[in-house]
């Protein structure tokens, strides 16, 4: 049983019309390359350099125009598709939200948990934090896909959390915000989550000059099946049952860890 994923990864900017253009090109990139899955970055669809007012008066609900394009590309191109968008919220505020679409319909959604609240940034001005809740997941050609996004991927229980849920392939949409040290926070925190949950990750990164790049697909070894620099592009992988099988058969963390994660009260 296997599934083939592809992370792609480029420069949103404050230009709708073009990233989507850009993300319907990409779609179709990892469509040639026999792709199931396409996991977009975090703000796919409208970013600029600082949290502004412009990620309100841009958003839009799930069933705006900009979703219904992805979903649409998605059914036209036979591609579970997971990417970032500003959804609004009312009263100013907005969630940083990733849709799930399959089918050219939206099968899970992932509102984020964790605010980026660090190095200098203030996410929370203007987004509102979802509580956590029981994880939608998707499930793709026998694989069961969790999401998180971003900022999350700095609190392992976030991972756990989804893997407790049934997820074996782990979908990481980030807008990794560049500076000291970010890249190598990026790459080890991404292995880290592979190795400790004995899963594939999938995350993608935006490129420069809002993201890190170094797009990924590891197994759950932490390895690289599939590594991106800092150029657009895309990446593709396939991931196998057989190999997470015998990783855990290996590596049981999972059968002989003696916590348990439980939401904050």
């Amino acid at each position: 049983m296997t599934l083939t994923a592809a992370v792609a990864q480029f420069a949103p900017s404050e230009d709708k019309a073009a990233n989507l253009d850009t993300i319907v090109d990409l779609l179709r990139q990892a469509a040639d390359q026999n792709a199931d899955l396409v996991v977009l970055p975090e703000y796919a669809v409208f970013t600029v350099p600082t949290m502004d007012d412009r990620f309100v008066r841009t958003a839009e609900a799930l069933d705006g125009s900009s979703v219904t394009r992805l979903a649409q590309a998605g059914a036209e191109l036979g591609l579970t598709v997971i990417a970032g968008i500003n959804e609004s919220a009312g009263n100013g505020k907005i969630h940083n939200t990733l849709v799930g679409i399959q089918g050219g319909e939206i099968a899970a959604v992932y509102r984020k948990v964790h605010l980026y609240d660090a190095f200098g940034y203030k996410e929370s001005d203007r987004v509102i934090a979802a509580d956590p809740a029981i994880p939608q997941l998707l499930r793709v050609n026998g694989f069961t896909i969790g999401m998180q996004t971003c900022y999350d991927l700095r609190f392992p229980e976030t991972s756990r959390a989804l893997v407790d849920a049934g997820a074996d392939v782990i979908a990481l949409p980030a807008e990794w915000v560049p500076g000291p040290l970010k890249e190598y926070h990026w790459n080890t925190l991404l292995r880290a989550r592979a190795i400790e949950n004995t899963v594939y990750v999938v995350a993608a990164d935006q490129i420069a000059p809002a993201g890190s790049g170094n797009s990924v697909i590891l197994d759950p070894m932490g390895i690289p099946l599939a590594a991106l620099g800092e150029a657009a592009g895309i990446g593709v992988a396939r991931l196998e049952r057989s190999r997470l099988e015998s990783v855990r058969t290996i590596n049981p963390a999972l059968a002989l860890r003696r916590f348990r994660v439980q939401p904050e009260a």
